[in-house]
């Protein structure tokens, strides 16, 4: 395969909280301005408003390498931080606010939402933000099986990027909490795993003529074809407090595409896992996120979280030379090693606990360290 055979286009999602600076609490129904702000600065479509009022959505040009996504990133970051700053209020790239009430927050008044809050009723499900990365490779076919022979991965990415351990004022267990929160959606959790386009597409028919789904964006699996562009669509991943934390996870989601491109136009795509084995490993990837040991099913027994990503990382440094973004999958592993945004905030919780402070003084102190690392961008 020639290098422009692994040429891969990426954009990113990001979603975050509207946080008021003293109470550090969700801001219910924030200032219009702000997203107007936003949108002078870049256009309508680099920030979009989300399900609830107090969220902000950002996403990226289409970047061909990851210099430009690197500067992309960045500049959505700071896009919202300024608005945020200039509006007197903060941002939080966190997947749940530490100790938000569910039950306070208000839809956007948008017709979609509003259905959405109808048909699911359990809005506390829907305090989450997330983080959504897109790549544009191949075509139809080549990005259905690489799609499913991603979907091994899906519980490494979700580690790597965890960040809600807290949900409605309690330390939940969870790193990844916000997996547990979305469980209650349907079309939610792993894809099937897709031989062809047509069996996708046979698939997308069925629920349409069901009418459980008015389009495929409806399809809220952990990865997916998008819907309105020619790409496969990371969805697992918390959205990352550190915006190094944020590359370091597309540098692996990138790499792993090269790797499985080449793979299936050799026809040499491994055997795939159950989808049982994987679920077990998102499961534990949820519960103890940089400190998992996986089900391995290649070999057999588990696998502490570590070796895999260092093993992985040295089959992936050839793809990741191609793609520029060496350094970025490097930093992965020192995820594993100072942990993720939800590692950061229950030590600094703990340690906060165990200096006497409150359960709620702690957990304010727990938003601004995110706080400090969403609006430091780069």
């Amino acid at each position: 395969m020639s290098d422009n055979d692994l040429n891969i286009t990426l954009g990113v999602e990001e979603e975050f909280f509207l946080v008021e600076p003293e109470s550090r609490d969700l801001i219910v129904d924030p200032d219009p301005a702000i997203f107007e702000t936003c949108e002078r600065a870049s256009g309508p479509h680099t920030v979009v408003r989300e399900f609830l009022r107090s969220q902000i959505e950002t996403n990226t040009r289409v970047c061909a390498n990851f210099v430009e996504l690197r500067n992309a990133l960045n500049e959505t970051r700071r896009l919202v931080a300024d608005a945020a700053r200039h509006h007197e209020v903060a941002v939080i790239a966190s997947s749940t606010h530490p100790f938000a009430d569910w039950r306070l927050q208000l839809p956007t008044p948008k017709d979609r939402y509003q259905r959405l809050a109808i048909t699911l009723r359990e809005r506390r499900s829907l305090l989450v933000g997330g983080m959504h990365i897109h790549a544009g490779f191949g075509d139809p076919e080549s990005r259905i099986r690489v799609m499913t022979a991603l979907r091994r991965y899906l519980p490494l990415l979700n580690a790597l990027s965890a960040s809600s351990p807290f949900s409605a004022g309690r330390e939940t267990g969870f790193k990844s909490y916000r997996l547990n929160l979305l469980n209650v959606m349907p079309r939610f959790g792993l894809p099937p795993a897709f031989a062809s386009q047509r069996e996708y597409e046979k698939l997308l028919e069925a629920y349409l003529s069901l009418k459980f789904i008015e389009n495929g964006s409806e399809l809220w699996w952990d990865l997916r074809p998008s819907s309105k562009y020619p790409t496969i669509e990371l969805r697992i991943c918390d959205v990352c407090t550190r915006l190094d934390d944020a590359l370091a996870v597309a540098a692996v989601y990138a790499s792993l595409i090269c790797k499985l491109l080449r793979q299936d136009a050799a026809g040499t795509l491994p055997p795939e896992p159950a989808s049982e084995i994987i679920a077990e490993n998102r499961w534990l990837a949820a519960r103890y996120g940089v400190l998992a040991f996986f089900g391995d099913p290649a070999v057999g027994g588990r696998v502490d979280i570590s070796d895999q990503l260092s093993s992985l990382v040295e089959d992936l440094t050839g793809d990741a030379q191609a793609l520029g973004c060496e350094a970025e999958l490097r930093h992965s592993l020192t995820i594993i090693r100072e942990g993720a945004g939800a590692d950061r905030q229950l030590d600094l919780f703990r340690l906060r606990r165990l200096e006497g402070d409150s359960t709620e003084q702690a957990l304010r102190a727990a938003t601004d360290l995110v706080i400090q690392e969403t609006m430091g961008v780069a």
